[in-house]
């Protein structure tokens, strides 16, 4: 699915009612419909829950009368605060106006309220609806709307966002001045780019796209090269399994990874790289932490290196990596490897030498801090995983808040420059190819900002590169599959708990949700 900026959407609206002929009112029918049936699967039951309707004058506006009308006809008690004069509504919006009062009556219409009335207001509600500031907004947030955005966040009540929260940039996710904290965002024909960047992520709350009748011929004229991934877009993509495969047709990964007091690393990534798949896994790890990682692991096959006396990987470990590396169908390095000045400078020599497709990760990207360039030698299917901190390292950064200030910007760049895809973790990870598209994995959540995460991820990437995956197809569904196991898990145990082993056993769970889909009922 195509994620669309405010002015990419404009111009598909515009399109799909001068050249196909939809009337803007049946495009605003249909994103009120769109919101309500949101309501309907996401508030059960939804009937008898008294509604509150934030309306700006603008097409915002228009969409919520059209949601405050079909509420009613499914007898909800509703009433609207309008932050204008029913005099200054114009085109849709006045008409939708008009259909709403004619059965509600004009009295459940509340014109420029003052902040008490629409305190109290709240103070009734059950749900609340923001329609008061769509995609067109970009300058700072002030006076009325300003009080009515407050009135909202200061309720309990569960806030529904119509196309995007009110106060949102939709380009940046950046927040203008204030803006409303969605529990759910309904948003109409394309995902807007600002609900995945910045505080747009933690306004949005549950993202729910909905369907208006734009022509997707449309989408497709405008070239857009940033995807949102979805189970229908990575299902082709992950390896089948026919009935006369053997452990050899799925590919041997190997994991370099693991260092004193870091074995853990070296074996969450190893058991996901089973999980993805894969018919073979083998560590290569220091000596000393060869037999932790064995015993934790009975699948998965181990291979004791020379050690410093910090028991990291030494210099010596340089040659039997080499032949290490030739025979395996893909490489993750480096999780738990330790920054040790000797180790860092095996892993840098070895990167320039690795001809099997290559995941960097951790400690490994550490190693390359002021020596990035050596990706240039590296082959187009070497994949980089970095969080925002080690992407700051590697940009020579004094702080992550330079990455998480343009995350979508410096990915596509570091993947141009260094000619690598890029997988640049956090909320919403983003995933960079060097020639230009990009994909955002909606899955994910805040119960993964714990250790060993990363290391899950590295495995999955590398497990899926050994079965034969393509470089690009392993980034896109290997960061979904990650993020939704995560959701799947914490599911089960929530946020607070979740921990990084808990991922990799619900990857299986994972992996089937997306290739045998349940059929919804009717």
């Amino acid at each position: 699915m195509k994620i669309v900026t405010a002015h990419q959407m404009r111009e598909l609206d515009r399109r799909t009612i001068h050249e196909a002929g939809v009337p803007g009112k049946t495009l605003m029918e249909q994103a009120g419909s769109g919101v309500v049936s949101a309501m309907e699967k996401t508030f059960d039951p939804l009937k008898g829950k008294t509604v509150t309707v934030f309306c700006g004058k603008g097409n915002n506006g228009g969409d919520g009368f059209v949601v405050a009308r079909l509420l009613r006809r499914r007898g909800n008690a509703v009433r609207v605060c309008l932050l204008a004069r029913t005099r200054d509504l114009k085109g849709d919006a006045k008409l939708m106006y008009q259909r709403f009062v004619k059965g509600a009556g004009r009295s459940s219409v509340l014109s420029t309220p003052s902040p008490d009335s629409m305190h109290q207001l709240v103070r009734q509600s059950h749900i609340l609806v923001d329609a008061l500031l769509g995609t067109g907004t970009s300058s700072p947030v002030t006076g009325l709307y300003h009080e009515a955005i407050h009135a909202m966040n200061a309720s309990k009540a569960p806030t529904v966002a119509v196309d995007l929260p009110s106060g949102i940039d939709a380009d940046t996710g950046a927040t203008l001045a204030t803006a409303v904290h969605a529990d759910l965002t309904v948003t109409f024909g394309n995902p807007k780019l600002g609900l995945f960047l910045g505080a747009g992520i933690d306004h949005a709350g549950h993202l729910h796209c909905v369907d208006i009748g734009i022509p997707t011929q449309y989408v497709d004229d405008l070239h857009l090269s940033v995807d949102l991934l979805t189970p229908s877009a990575i299902r082709p993509w992950l390896p089948k399994r026919p009935a006369s495969a053997h452990k050899g047709t799925f590919g041997h990964a190997g994991i370099i990874a693991g260092s004193s007091g870091k074995s853990g690393a070296a074996a969450l990534a190893a058991k996901a790289a089973l999980r993805a798949g894969a018919g073979l896994v083998t560590v290569a790890t220091p000596a000393s932490v060869q037999a932790s990682v064995a015993s934790g692991i009975p699948e998965v096959m181990t291979v004791p290196l020379p050690e410093t006396a910090d028991h990291t990987l030494s210099r010596q470990a340089l040659s039997p990596l080499q032949t290490f590396v030739q025979s395996r169908n893909a490489i993750g390095m480096g999780p738990g490897l330790s920054t040790h000045a000797e180790t860092a400078e095996v892993i840098r020599t070895l990167i320039t030498r690795c001809e099997s497709p290559l995941v960097i990760d951790a400690d490994a990207l550490n190693a390359l801090t002021g020596h990035a360039s050596l990706l240039h030698s590296c082959p187009l299917s070497t994949i980089v995983t970095p969080h925002p901190g080690e992407m700051a390292r590697l940009l020579g950064e004094s702080t992550a808040a330079t990455v998480n200030g343009n995350r979508l910007g410096i990915a596509q760049d570091f993947a141009r420059t260094h000619s690598s895809i890029v997988v640049l973790k956090g909320a919403r990870t983003i995933i960079a190819h060097p020639h230009g598209p990009v994909a955002i994995t909606p899955t994910g959540n805040p119960g993964m900002a714990t250790a060993g995460t990363g290391d899950v991820l590295t495995g999955i990437l590398t497990g899926l590169l050994a079965q034969g995956v393509s470089p690009w197809e392993t980034a896109q569904s290997g960061v979904y599959l990650h993020g939704l196991a995560g959701d799947l898990a914490a599911q089960a145990y929530g946020y607070p708990s979740l921990m990084a082993g808990d991922l990799v056993a619900y990857l299986p769970q994972a992996i089937t949700h997306v290739l045998h889909p349940v059929a919804p009922r009717s």
